[in-house]
């Protein structure tokens, strides 16, 4: 077995360790209502109806919950559906090492295999915690080369992430789980050309569905290669892989998913950092002579569109959300993203003022922002993502987000995930949305 999946399998199959994982559980919660809140917010956009529709079509066995859909459908449907749908606004939870979204992959895959095998809440959010860590762990592991060259990590990391989880709680052995592993290698994909399309949000679905499959596949006998993932043709030699084996220090001791960051604007992550450091700035959008931005590298390639035409393109679009930001739009409306203010002529001719440049010295989860009034005057303002935040600001963030998005049933969800979570109650309220 290669020594990436021997990691994997061990802490994939190991008892958590309570007092190390004790604020990592918690946090896992917390992602968990975010993801619940972002899916059922998401539920009625466009690709979600679709792919709902088509897995209802198909039909098969009454084994999980899908979100917006009252029936239950075979497990790795509804962890398809599920994923797209709970990424289909891009509003969930990121994490910049792992260059990636772990939430939408795992929890899919988590929930359907718990219901699937009847296993309680609690050990879902376990299994999903491992899942999260292991994807962390994993897309650390792949490192930059493989996401600058085109890989999307929610789709390749998460993938083996949602394999971790739904191996858990099938109950798979370690030569069983390996096995899972070695073909999940040969399954997971997705690729950065997608961004600002429906195939982003189907990357998320697409992990979590390879995740509960392989894992069937595995518990039924079907065997792999053990180097799937890190043999001389394995996943990670094949798709750009770093090999940074130092992503696997302290897995299980450790916990990468303290360093996860949620969104508070309904938009591409690595605009994030640009808007709050614009949010300090106090200066009118008609006295606005000029805007000089400055960003890691590693963004321009993923959220610089420069002329949008659609709402889902300017999600992805450093000038037009800036111009957004500095005419009072509101970033975190989710109806703020139309078609029709990606035409808004006042906009567009704010966002022609707004010049975006790479820093190399600059974090990946930084910007740097300059505006030049008509006046001569001079503001400038920086804002790093990484700035610490306590898990009570955050869980009180996260819960003034779940309220904007679902109002009074947030309460609803809030509660069945402290009640251990509730898987139950959780699902029901996922199927009435």
């Amino acid at each position: 077995m290669g020594g990436v999946s021997n990691d994997l399998v061990q802490f994939g199959l190991a008892p958590i360790d309570r007092a190390s994982a004790s604020e990592a559980r918690r946090m896992m919660a917390l992602s968990l209502l975010d993801w619940v809140s972002v899916g059922v917010a998401g539920s009625r956009e466009p690709v979600s109806q679709i792919l709902r529709d088509l897995a209802v079509e198909s039909g098969g066995a009454a084994q999980a919950s899908v979100i917006g859909c009252p029936q239950t459908l075979p497990a790795a449907a509804a962890a398809l559906v599920n994923g797209t749908v709970s990424h289909a606004l891009d509003y969930d939870d990121t994490h910049f090492a792992h260059i990636g979204h772990p939430s939408v992959a795992v929890l899919p895959a988590a929930i359907a295999m718990a219901e699937t095998t009847g296993a309680s809440g609690a050990h879902m959010l376990d299994a999903a915690l491992i899942g999260v860590e292991a994807s962390i762990r994993v897309g650390r592991w792949l490192g930059r080369t493989h996401y600058e060259t085109g890989f999307h990590q929610t789709a390749t990391a998460g993938a083996f992430g949602a394999c971790v989880a739904a191996g858990r709680l099938a109950g798979l052995t370690a030569a069983q789980m390996s096995h899972a592993l070695g073909l999940c290698a040969t399954r997971a994909s997705g690729l950065k050309s997608q961004f600002g399309t429906m195939g982003k949000p189907y990357h998320a679905g697409l992990a979590a569905q390879t995740g509960v499959e392989v894992v069937r596949a595995a518990k039924a006998g079907f065997t792999s290669t053990p180097e799937g993932i890190d043999g001389p043709q394995g996943f990670g030699p094949t798709h750009a892989g770093e090999d940074n084996r130092q992503a696997f220090d302290g897995l299980g001791v450790t916990w990468d998913i303290l360093t996860i960051s949620h969104k508070f604007h309904a938009c591409c992550h690595g605009t994030h950092a640009m808007l709050e450091a614009l949010a300090g700035l106090n200066c009118p959008a008609d006295e606005v002579a000029e805007l000089q931005l400055w960003t890691h590298p590693r963004w321009l390639s993923v959220c610089n569109i420069p002329h949008p035409a659609t709402g889902l393109e300017v999600k992805f679009s450093y000038a037009h959300l800036a111009a957004m930001a500095l005419s009072g739009v509101n970033t975190a409306a989710l109806d703020s993203f139309s078609d029709a203010i990606a035409q808004d002529p006042d906009l567009i001719r704010l966002a022609a003022r707004v010049h975006v440049s790479a820093d190399d010295n600059l974090p990946e989860t930084a910007a740097l922002v300059e505006l030049t009034s008509t006046t001569g005057a001079l503001f400038t303002r920086d804002h790093n993502l990484n700035a610490p935040m306590s898990l009570a600001q955050r869980q009180a963030k996260i819960v003034a987000k779940s309220r904007a998005l679902l109002g009074a049933q947030s309460d609803q969800v809030f509660n069945a995930i402290r009640a251990g979570p509730d898987l139950p109650v959780l699902t029901g309220l996922l199927r009435a949305a």
